[in-house]
Formats: structure tokens, sequence, C-alpha cells
């Protein structure tokens, strides 16, 4: 029998009321907290970079607004090294970056960096597969409207994405809180940490199972509220 399931088994029995285990009263919600900061200010620094790497990836292909054979193929070529590497070695790869960044390679904090790392390729690849979709006759009144190259990527790709790149966003951020788990797991905290820490090592079950819990709840709160953004932004 594993650990895990020596956990599973340790659930609460008649004699063990559940929200007794002083993990879950004293843990719990700090566990939360540092949860969704990790995929707040990793989903916020995934969007401000991995949006414009998007657009320029667009701009740069063949019929972009500039395009440019040798800087679509660097860009590429970074990006999809970024989305090849497992999260959880890039994690242990890039400690030195992060200790760098944050000066520690615990907590939440150094945890946001290796999010961030790990999500701006596959965002990305997002945002240029939404702004791809795109009516070129749009772009080409924008042209004929005199309108900069920064202006039609902002004004009008951007603009007329929006709906998809709020859906990207929300997958983005769904996406971070799982991997914000494993972070966890390896001493980002949150509620990761606490599942590892006492649910698992500890063969705390209801620690582990209130765990979980939790982090379900978050994600379905994230896609509800995603979903009605972008039927809110949608106006076509």
């Amino acid at each position: 029998m594993n650990a895990l399931t020596s956990a599973l088994l340790a659930l609460p029995t008649a004699g063990n009321q559940w929200f007794d285990n002083p993990a879950i009263r004293e843990a719990f919600w700090p566990s939360v907290v540092e949860t969704l900061a990790m995929t707040w200010w990793s989903t916020l620094i995934t969007i401000v970079i991995g949006t414009p790497l998007g657009l320029f990836l667009v701009a740069t292909s063949r019929g972009g607004l500039m395009p440019s054979r040798v800087a679509n193929q660097v860009l590429g070529f970074i990006v999809n090294v970024g989305r090849s590497i497992p999260f959880i070695i890039l994690l242990i790869a890039i400690l030195p970056f992060t200790r760098l960044i944050v000066g520690t390679t615990l907590g939440w904090k150094a945890a946001v960096v290796p999010l961030s790392v790990g999500a701006i390729p596959f965002f990305a690849r997002l945002v240029e597969t939404n702004v791809r979709s795109v009516r070129p006759g749009k772009i080409e009144a924008a042209h004929m409207m005199g309108a900069t190259r920064w202006e039609i990527m902002t004004g009008v790709q951007v603009r007329e994405a929006l709906p998809s790149l709020i859906d990207s966003v929300t997958v983005l951020a769904v996406t971070l809180v799982g991997y914000s788990a494993i972070a966890g797991a390896l001493g980002g905290g949150g509620l990761g940490g606490l599942a590892m820490n006492y649910g698992y090592q500890r063969f705390q079950g209801d620690v582990m199972l209130v765990s979980v819990v939790g982090i379900v709840i978050i994600v379905q709160i994230v896609q509800v509220f995603g979903d009605m953004l972008s039927r809110l932004v949608d106006h076509r």
C-alpha cells in the first residue's frame, strides 16, 4: 500500500470529526490565499509578456504587418522550446534564476517565477491563434484609414479577438492553478504544499481531501467568471 492510498484511507472516523484537524483550521485559509496569490501574479505577468509575444509572432509571419522570416523563426523556436519543457523540470532547472529574482527558492513568491516562465510560451501561442482568426478585411480597412502597425495590433486585432483572448486567459489561469499545486508540493506553499506536507507525508486524508476540494472550487470560480466576462465583451 503506497503513502497516498494510506492517506486516503485515513479519513476521519466517527470519533474524529471533520475540521478538528489543526492543519485544516490553521493552515487551510492561508494556503488558499497563497494559491490565489501565485495564480494572480503569474497570470498577470504572463499576460503582460505573452500578449505582445503572441502579437509579434503574428506580425512577423508571412502576410503579417511586418513580415520577417528570421525574427519569426527565432521567436517560434524560443516559444516551442519553452512549451516543450515539463513544468516540474523547468521549476528545478531555473532555481538559480528564481533565487536571483526573489532571493529565495521557497514560498509562493518564488513559485511565481517558474509559473510565469512556463506559462508565457503557452499563452503566446494562444494569443497567436486568437489573433489569426481576425478577418483580414478589418485589418485592410484599418490600413486604408492610415492606422499604424501598433494601432492595428492593439485597436483591431486585440479588440476583435478579445472574447477569444479572455477565454484563453481563463484557460491560462485554470492551468496555473494546477501548476501552483505542483509548485506548492515542491516548497512553493499554497494548497499543493498543504496537501503534500500534511495529507501525503503525514497520512492525513482529511487534509488531502479538503485541499483537493479547495483547488476544485477555485478552478470552478475562475472558469465561471471567465465565461461571464467573455460573453459580456462579445458583441459579434
